[in-house]
């Protein structure tokens, strides 16, 4: 059985992405320190701002073990955002695993992005296999990274204008979506993951 680490830095929807994760067959711990043991992927999630993020993950002492992380890792919506450099929304300097900045959504009709949203798929990825061309995903975010190279886009959606939906660099991966929240196709993406990290493992 792939077992999981879901990092607890105090904010994010743990009870759900557990369940999530077990119901795919995942062996589910959550942390609160920085030892993985020897879980074989590990999940970032996160609600909130990327300053108050980083700072519990620096008050935890996640954040170089986090940088210096091998296996498998899958950053949830503010999880997503601190893998890149830095943040507009408070300066924040993040954990700068993936080259780029997060932004502020341009051309917004209103902000929160709060509700289901279309998924474009740019390139093939095993995290998205089987979702079909445009999946519904659930959104609640008023910022999206920008990365710096964008080869590592792997789905957007358009909210004004279209802003990036998830990411995926070597064995990191992003999604600014919340997939414990998105029903059966949230459900299929976690499943995705974990078949990822099994593969890895």
């Amino acid at each position: 059985m792939v077992k999981l680490a879901v990092v607890d830095h105090g904010a994010g929807n743990l009870v759900s992405i557990r369940q999530g994760l077990e119901e795919v067959g995942a062996e589910v711990e959550v942390v609160t320190t920085p030892d993985f043991g020897d879980a074989d992927g590990v999940v970032l999630p996160g609600v909130g701002a990327t300053a108050a993020t980083m700072e519990r993950l620096s008050a935890a002492g996640f954040v170089e073990p986090l940088r210096a992380l091998t296996r498998p890792l899958l950053g949830v919506c503010v999880g997503m955002q601190v893998l890149f450099d830095t943040s507009a929304e408070d300066g924040a300097e993040c954990l700068g695993i993936i080259s780029g900045t997060v932004e502020r959504l341009r051309d917004a009709p209103r902000l929160p992005h709060m509700g289901w949203n279309e998924l474009r798929i740019v390139r093939p990825d095993p995290l998205l296999a089987g979702l079909g061309d445009q999946p519904l995903f659930y959104f609640v975010h008023s910022y999206a990274p920008l990365p710096l190279d964008p080869s590592v886009v792997v789905a957007t959606a358009s909210h004004g204008t279209p802003l990036v939906a998830a990411v995926r660099q070597r064995n990191v991966w992003g999604a600014q979506f919340h997939p414990e929240r998105s029903g059966p196709a949230g459900l299929r993406l976690l499943a995705n993951f974990t078949k990822e990290v099994q593969r890895a493992a």
